[in-house]
């Protein structure tokens, strides 16, 4: 009987042996494909952002992500300790948030994290541990361009800015492999491809590096100097509508954003609202001019320096008495601006606004554009009228009233704004003829002018056309009598407009608050840059070049 078991063994044994190899061969081999065989997603490379000249403003650069299987790890002795040591976490911690998951194989440890501490960790031979290849995105320009682009999560999906406008654009599409692992979890082979990572689009901006660093720093300077609550500052190109450079102040940096707030990171020239003041004042007199009525030279009397509409009153802040046109706009008389406003047919001035594209976005498509207000019908009661003519019953964008600006620039046709380079856009659209809007530059140079509101907005050699408007910030009942908004909007050189500037300043909180004496020197400063970054030739004869040097220094 023993020899007999003992010759049964064997045969048992190859009998059990053919089994597997031929009637279980199929199921065994699922079993261990199951147990060593996974899917792993391929990381598609996100798509770079560029200025108009290829200058990189955000990329994405591959980086390693430490991830664990719960259970070997928490089953070697001394495995989360050494791990969390080496990663600088607190080891409590560490055991709590792997316990909780101990059902799952796949936790994140340690996202993007750098190549030398990610060696570090691999050393470590831990069971369960790993690294996955994924990308983060930098920002070279830090908090200069901000705003502007926004910034990616930790899963590289777009939060804010143009980062979350055109993610599908700038998102790739993953790819995906079969791969081979050992009892650690860890990858030692790759089996097959079952697709491949496609990459996303570069995206290429109008903005220019250059002038965008600056705007920052000119903005940035000022916002300072004054203690202002915040800035916001537009450079257009008047010919074509193209952003050059959009930045705001307080800004904070994509790449570092621990303990920023939520409100830190809107676009503030593209959603904060203000009453843009005596920047309206151009439009006033462009419809004016258009209704033939009034020239430059047409008078206006503004005595006693204030005038009663209804129970309410207009005031100046002197006695201006009687003025031509043009100098409505270079003494920025309230006053004038009121009776010429009165004088003309109900919703002349109203008509002009709305044409400009006040009160509506600009089609820009950055996130959080605000609309404006401006009445959807022309008002009729007339101290509407006359506020209206010298800019409050309406609220608009930094970016609004820059486009407004663009169409004084451009002989009369209002340009339609953009942010990318080389994208589709409608035609400019004519809402002044082009007579109108050279007489209007011509009369706006004169607020540079030593006698005007905002010499140090000039810059010398070139003829500078602007406004300025300082505005009292609407409060619960009325109007505070120590809050503004100073703005000033201008455009150079007048014999050929370039470029157009909105800059403006919130709650100014020095002695000085006027914006000839906050807002136009930085006009003054960011235009001078970009005349001379982009070659363009001098326009002021050398009489006028004296004057504007004599008007800067106070002279």
């Amino acid at each position: 009987m023993v020899a007999a078991v003992f010759l049964l063994l064997p045969v048992a044994l190859v009998g059990r042996g053919v089994e597997l190899q031929l009637t279980e061969s199929d199921f065994l081999q699922g079993q261990a494909e199951a147990r060593h065989l996974r899917v792993e997603a391929l990381p598609a490379h996100r798509g770079a952002i560029t200025d108009r000249h290829g200058e990189v403003l955000a990329m994405s650069a591959p980086m390693d992500s430490v991830w664990a299987d719960p259970g070997p790890l928490l089953a070697a002795e001394g495995g989360v300790q050494r791990l969390a040591a080496a990663l600088e976490m607190d080891a409590g911690a560490l055991q709590q948030a792997l316990s909780e998951r101990a059902e799952r194989e796949f936790v994140y440890v340690r996202r993007h994290v750098d190549p030398e501490l990610a060696e570090r960790v691999m050393a470590l031979d831990l069971p369960g541990v790993a690294l996955r290849r994924e990308y983060r995105r930098f920002y070279p320009t830090g908090e200069v361009t901000g705003h502007l682009l926004g910034f990616t999560n930790i899963d590289d999906r777009g939060q804010e800015g143009l980062e979350l406008a055109y993610d599908d654009w700038l998102s790739g599409t993953p790819g995906a492999k079969r791969v081979l692992r050992d009892r650690l979890g860890r990858t030692i082979e790759d089996v097959e491809r079952l697709s491949e990572p496609q990459p996303g689009r570069e995206l290429a901006l109008t903005v220019d590096r250059r002038l965008q660093y600056l705007a920052y720093r000119e903005l940035k300077s000022a916002v300072r100097a004054h203690d202002a609550r915040s800035g916001s500052l537009v450079l257009l190109d008047a010919r074509s509508g193209d952003v050059l450079a959009m930045v705001n102040q307080p800004a904070f940096n994509p790449n570092r954003r621990g303990g920023m707030r939520a409100e830190q990171y809107r676009n503030r020239a593209v959603t904060d609202l203000f009453e843009p003041g005596s920047t309206i004042k151009p439009f006033t007199v462009a419809a004016a001019l258009e209704s033939g009525r009034y020239t430059p030279s047409t008078p206006v009397d503004t005595a006693p320096g204030w005038m009663r509409v209804g129970r309410h009153q207009v005031r100046d802040v002197r006695d201006y008495g009687t003025l031509d046109v043009a100098s409505v706009i270079s003494k920025s008389s309230n006053v004038g601006a009121a009776r010429i406003a009165l004088d003309l047919e109900v919703g002349r001035v109203w008509e002009l606004l709305a044409a400009a594209g006040l009160g509506r976005p600009t089609g820009v498509a950055h996130p959080g554009e605000a609309s404006g207000y401006l009445a959807i019908m022309p008002p009729e009661r007339p101290i509407e009228r006359a506020t209206l003519a010298f800019g409050y019953g309406l609220s608009n964008t930094s970016l609004q009233l820059a486009r407004a600006y663009a169409a004084i620039a451009n002989d009369g046709l209002l340009p339609p704004v953009s942010l990318l380079a080389g994208a589709e856009r409608g035609d400019a659209r004519r809402i002044m003829s082009a007579r109108t809007a050279q007489a209007v530059r011509g009369m706006m140079e004169g607020v540079v002018q030593p006698a005007g509101t905002a010499p140090a907005a000039a810059v010398p050699g070139y003829r500078v056309a602007g406004k300025t408007g300082t505005v009292r910030k609407a409060v619960a009942g009325g109007y505070a009598e120590d809050r503004y908004t100073a703005t000033f909007a201008g455009l150079a050189p007048v014999s050929d407009p370039r470029f157009v500037c909105v800059v403006t300043l919130d709650e100014p909180g020095g002695e000085a608050y006027y914006a000839g004496e906050v807002a136009a020197p930085v006009f003054g400063a960011v235009m001078a840059d970009a005349l001379r970054l982009y070659n363009v030739a001098p326009d002021a004869t050398p009489r006028e070049s004296r004057l504007v040097a004599a008007g800067r220094d106070g002279g």
